[in-house]
């Protein structure tokens, strides 16, 4: 048998049409938006990976800590015989659980990228000769289906994705999480906490100019895949802390007045100077209210981590 299986639940088309009606939605309202997952073509991968690397940007090593020092943990906690991880991309981090658990027979990687999944499966099978790997071609976003599998099961949402869905996306996603646990499983869930001003904008604006790069990219995004007519040297980056809603976001200010053209939609979209979409929301954590939020879907905080400094937390919940 396999040990290998790849199953597509999202359509080749859909990418495209999800685009295409972002894009409509986003830039004819009063105030523009755009969902932070357009950044992530080919070269923003790349640049987020540069991002990660850093000295500024804190949440990636502050995560890589933890699972080091406590994968042994969150294993033995988990007593997990399956994994899944949501936006699993590389599958870089969730190295480190894979290997503190003896007992995993197999792994759920979930993404919508094909490449990254075969990519990762390729590596992780060859290191761990015992482990099966079912990976999903999926939107996480979405209602899910998980594969039929053995319990327990540890569902893995790192990096502090989290906080780039709004409150009510949060719940929604939360919900759907619970709903695929069985009584037994369990969800590690990374988040970015809240620190002083300083430090969180630094994170999204760094001083080598490598953020505004990523946050750039999003209109090469549209101009290939919409025909559309964006400068990005039109547009300045910004990152603004948000003190009431405790989050960052990431916003592309229009440099002058001007109109641009996307041909795709047969749309033209004006800009004032000063004008601005906003392409991310990164909102940050207290403890206490990552505990109300995974109650509010059914699920109970059972252990709480975080690095040495106390910037980033990973919880784990369980069906309550």
């Amino acid at each position: 048998m396999s040990r290998f299986l790849l199953t597509r639940t999202l359509d080749e088309n859909a990418a495209e049409s999800a685009l295409r009606a972002d894009v409509l939605a986003g830039l004819t309202r009063p105030d523009k938006w755009l969902p932070p997952k357009w950044f992530y073509d080919g070269r923003g991968s790349e640049l987020f990976e540069d991002i990660t690397r850093l000295p500024e940007y804190y949440p990636t090593r502050a995560e890589r800590e933890i699972l080091l020092a406590r994968a042994g943990e969150i294993a033995a906690a988990s007593g997990a015989r399956t994994l899944v991880e949501l936006g699993s991309g590389s599958s870089e981090k969730t190295r480190h659980l894979i290997e503190a658990m003896p007992g995993l027979e197999l792994y759920v990687p979930v993404d919508v990228s094909e490449s990254a999944l075969t990519g990762a499966a390729e590596t992780l099978l060859a290191e761990h000769p015992r482990l099966r790997v079912h990976a999903l071609i999926a939107d996480f976003t979405r209602p899910l289906e998980l594969p039929d599998s053995p319990g327990p099961r540890l569902v893995v949402f790192l990096g502090g994705t989290i906080g780039n869905l709004l409150p009510a996306e949060r719940a929604e996603f939360l919900r759907a999480v619970r709903a695929m646990l069985s009584p037994g499983d369990a969800l590690l869930l990374g988040t970015d906490l809240v620190k002083d001003e300083a430090t969180l904008v630094a994170a999204y604006d760094d001083a080598a100019g490598v953020t505004a790069e990523f946050n750039k990219n999003v209109l090469s995004v549209m101009n290939r895949e919409l025909d559309a007519d964006f400068h990005p040297a039109d547009f300045e980056h910004v990152a603004v802390w948000d003190t009431e809603q405790e989050w960052i976001e990431m916003r592309l200010r229009a440099r002058t007045e001007l109109n641009v053209k996307i041909r795709a939609l047969d749309l033209v979209v004006p800009f004032g100077a000063g004008e601005e979409i906003r392409t991310e929301v990164s909102a940050k954590f207290r403890q206490e209210r990552v505990r109300e939020e995974l109650a509010a879907a059914g699920l109970e905080l059972t252990q709480w981590w975080t690095d040495a400094a106390g910037r980033f937390a990973l919880s784990l919940a369980t069906a309550g």
